[in-house]
């Protein structure tokens, strides 16, 4: 039976940067630290690219081969300790899956936000009728309990949007998400009015991607990059699909996914003509 997938925490990312900045300052290749700690290889690459929770004991061999000093030494302990705990601590968050909730985690505490969605309104936007329809929709047979803490996890979200330092947040939306009635002409008409407000805040920038743009990068699905403020923090990209949701790192990968965003903002409408737009949308649900 395969082993339990480790999940990809804040800690955990900050840990794999740290000790791949350490091993390079020691000018120290991997397989020379796997000559001299007999840590395997495969897993000094799996701990650097931070697909793996290192031991305790494994970490300390590290440290010690790396001769880092005292304050450095218990960083990256404080960091183990960081990467062991659960992502999963609000009732809500029971019935998500891992990545979703990791994802949750990551954006409560990103800079800032790049989403292109093509078929819905994204999550940190969506009135509550708006998320259940969509839910229901995507999730068909889905038990009470689940669509309820799918549910009031997107409605928690939307808190960073409105923080002391709220998240900066950049929305590319398909015309489709907008023209497609999801819940019935009262609940779309409801979901657009929230969309015009929302396009108000200061924080927050809204673009609609026409149909008229013709093909774009964006066709093969919908993503979200991340910025953190923590220069340790890299980069991230959630991309969502049928097949299930997934969290991208590396920085060709992620790169790969900024420049696709900036192509399909430099397609789309200005954020007042996408106001107009939504407007004259509402206007046919009435």
């Amino acid at each position: 039976m395969a082993g339990k997938r480790t999940v990809l925490t804040a800690g955990l990312r900050r840990l794999a940067a740290l000790l791949s900045e350490m091993r390079e300052s020691a000018g120290l290749s991997k397989e020379e630290v796997s000559a001299r700690t007999g840590i395997n290889v495969t897993t000094l690459y799996r701990i650097e690219a931070a697909q793996a929770r290192p031991q305790r004991r494994t970490l300390t061999a590290l440290l010690d081969l790396y001769a880092v000093d005292d304050e450095r030494r218990r960083y990256a302990l404080d960091l183990l300790v960081d990467a062991q705990k659960p992502g999963m601590s609000r009732p809500w968050e029971a019935n998500l899956t891992e990545v979703y909730a990791a994802y949750i985690n990551f954006e409560a505490e990103a800079l800032s936000a790049r989403h292109y969605q093509t078929s819905f309104i994204p999550g940190l936007l969506q009135t509550p009728q708006y998320a259940m329809a969509v839910i229901d929709t995507s999730m068909p047979k889905v038990e009470a309990a689940v669509m309820e803490s799918r549910t009031q996890a997107r409605m928690n979200r939307a808190v960073v949007l409105s923080k002391p330092e709220p998240l900066e947040l950049w929305v590319v939306l398909d015309e489709a998400a907008i023209r497609r009635v999801v819940g019935g002409p009262d609940t779309m008409r409801g979901q657009l009015e929230k969309l015009l407000e929302m396009s108000k805040l200061k924080n927050v920038i809204l673009q609609i991607l026409p149909f008229d743009a013709g093909a774009h990068p964006g066709m093969a699905g919908s993503f979200t990059l991340l910025d953190f403020r923590d220069p340790n923090d890299p980069e991230l990209v959630y991309v969502e699909g049928i097949a299930g949701d997934e969290l991208v790192e590396g920085h060709a990968e992620v790169r790969r996914f900024g420049v696709i965003f900036d192509q399909l903002r430099a397609m789309a409408l200005s954020p007042r003509d996408s106001v107009g737009l939504i407007e004259s949308t509402a206007a046919t649900m009435r």
